[in-house]
Parts: C-alpha cells; sequence; structure tokens
C-alpha cells in the first residue's frame, strides 16, 4: 500500500525532518479534494487539520458585518493553510474556500498535537515551523492587501 509519505518527504515544510518523525506524521495524513467554492473550513468551527495544497488555489477570507466576506490572501499548489489546530482554543477565526478545484493533503491536528505533546522534540520542530509559515503568511496578506488597496485606488 503506498502512502502519502513519499510526497510529504519532498515537501519544503517537513524538509530535515528525521525519518521516524516524517512516519508519524504521515499517519496523520489523508488526501482530500475540494470544488471551486467549497470550504476547507469555517470561522468558528473546531480546527482539527491543516492542509497542503497539492493543485488549485484557495481564499482566506474574513467576515465583516454588513459587507459579507472580504478576501485576506490566497494560497497555491505547495503552500501549507492553516495553524489554529496548534493554539488553544482550536477554532478557526477565518475562512479558507477553495477558488478552483482543489487537492490538499489534509494532516489530522489531533492526532499531531497529541504526537508533539508525548514527544517535544517534534513539538519544537512544529512550532518552528509553523512560527515561520505565519511569518510568512502575515507578511503575505499584508503584501496582497497593499496591492488590493492600491488597485481599488486606480482610476
Amino acid at each position: 500500500m503506498e502512502t502519502l509519505e513519499p510526497i510529504l518527504s519532498k515537501h519544503p515544510f517537513f524538509a530535515g525532518l528525521d525519518k521516524p518523525y516524517l512516519k508519524l506524521i504521515t499517519g496523520c495524513a489523508s488526501n482530500a479534494r475540494f470544488n471551486a467554492g467549497e470550504y476547507l473550513f469555517r470561522e468558528g468551527q473546531e480546527a482539527k487539520q491543516f492542509f497542503i495544497i497539492r493543485e488549485g488555489k484557495v481564499a482566506i477570507e474574513i467576515m465583516i458585518p454588513g459587507h459579507g466576506a472580504k478576501m485576506l490572501y490566497t494560497h497555491d499548489a505547495g503552500d501549507v493553510v492553516g495553524w489554529s489546530w496548534l493554539f488553544s482554543p482550536y477554532h478557526w477565526c477565518l475562512d479558507c474556500r477553495a477558488l478552483e478545484k482543489t487537492r490538499v493533503i489534509a494532516l489530522d491536528g489531533v492526532c499531531l498535537r497529541n504526537k508533539c505533546e508525548q514527544d517535544h522534540v517534534l513539538g519544537y520542530e512544529f512550532m518552528k515551523r509553523f512560527t515561520y509559515k505565519i511569518e510568512y503568511s502575515l507578511n503575505h496578506a499584508r503584501m496582497q492587501l497593499v496591492e488590493m488597496h492600491l488597485s481599488e485606488q486606480r482610476p
């Protein structure tokens, strides 16, 4: 039976991770598919997983009362999406919607949180990797918001 380990081992997010840890992580991974318009997660829902986009594109959105959903930024193939599974109270604070047919590897955050609690070296690895991911996402969002604002200002 073929596993997702070869794909995960080649992904930059898992680069340099010891093989036993990669096997643990693979045990928490599965394939998933979302059609255009479907949500990977919704604000307020329990955050139980995160995603590696294999193909497609997703939008990270925020609901603005009286104005509907506002896109903050997008993620493409290769990107890692979602970190709320790692931080209490483990609920999504944004929406993530597929903009086109999107294939992902879904990683079970509850499974991984438990493994990180049992093995603090693994937990530290995840914290380092997600801290970098969070900083990257915030900078990416900032640049996309500036770009959107500038395009709205053009005549």
